[in-house]
């Protein structure tokens, strides 16, 4: 096949996707009928310079990462992901490498819960998706990279987030994590950038050393379903936490609320339209 082949694909499935499909707000003078460059490149974390350069065939190797990331932003079914791999010279992720292909049914369900803050894992804590309010609570992801979009590492490394946590709590929580992260690896034990990512934890962090190479982990409570937000605009914000596991895909997707009428629902809805609001400008 012609190098070309992959961008001007990508360009005419761009063409035919709805931007409403994929929560694009449409204004009343819009002239395309499908997603802008800027839009898909913006819902698949990729700069619209080199979608551009993709879509032109003047750029022609993209990487794994960024076919999966086009492939989800566009809704692709199966048949036409597996297209889109081959187009770019891989082969489609089999079963045994971590997914991260968010499928069509988990999809609409996300887009039930566009107005609450909700963010996709994968099995090895890798971001997948965080929508618009889970930004405006916890802060932008769209500009994290590598290690990074790693939850793992976001705590080993102690980076900077809004989640008020306890030295007690925040020690449970990256055991928790790791000890997730272990299973993950015997479950997967062929996947290369699995491999890749435990070595760089392991490299990067003596906490996650630490953790990894515990014989016999002590056992720990559970964890507690209620976390504390400090938002920098309307401050604390303590919230329900829950964390569905979607089986097949092997998806970690976690989601914040509050009880109607509570003091911590109206600051949650404030902090999301502060947050979406700025993010838009």
């Amino acid at each position: 096949m012609e190098p070309w082949e992959f961008g001007r694909t990508v360009r005419r499935w761009r063409d035919r996707v709805a931007p409403e499909a994929v929560g694009v707000p449409v204004g009343r003078r819009r002239r395309a009928s499908g997603l802008r460059r800027e839009e898909l490149a913006a819902l698949a974390g990729i700069s619209a310079d080199y979608l551009t350069r993709l879509e032109q065939g003047r750029a022609t190797t993209p990487s794994a990462q960024v076919v999966e990331s086009l492939s989800r932003a566009l809704r692709l079914p199966d048949g036409e992901r597996d297209l889109l791999y081959r187009l770019a010279g891989h082969s489609a992720p089999g079963p045994d490498v971590v997914p991260s292909r968010i499928a069509p049914s988990v999809h609409r369900l996300l887009d039930r819960l566009s107005h609450t803050p909700v963010v996709v894992h994968d099995a090895g804590w890798t971001l997948v998706l965080a929508n618009a309010p889970y930004d405006a609570l916890m802060g932008e992801t769209t500009a994290w990279r590598g290690l990074e979009r790693n939850a793992v590492w976001r705590n080993v490394a102690r980076l900077p987030t809004r989640v008020v946590h306890t030295p007690r709590e925040q020690a449970e929580h990256e055991a928790r994590l790791v000890a997730d992260l272990r299973v993950t690896a015997s479950r997967y034990p062929a996947d290369r950038n699995l491999r890749r990512l435990i070595a760089e934890l392991s490299a990067g962090s003596p906490r996650f050393a630490e953790l990894w190479d515990a014989q016999a982990p002590p056992p720990l409570a559970e964890p507690s379903r209620h976390k504390t937000i400090d938002h920098p605009a309307v401050g604390p914000i303590t919230l329900d936490c829950d964390t569905l596991v979607v089986a097949l895909d092997d998806l970690r997707i976690t989601v914040y609320t509050a009880e109607p009428g509570t003091e911590d629902a109206e600051r949650l809805a404030l902090a999301v339209v502060l947050g979406t609001q700025s993010m838009a400008r």
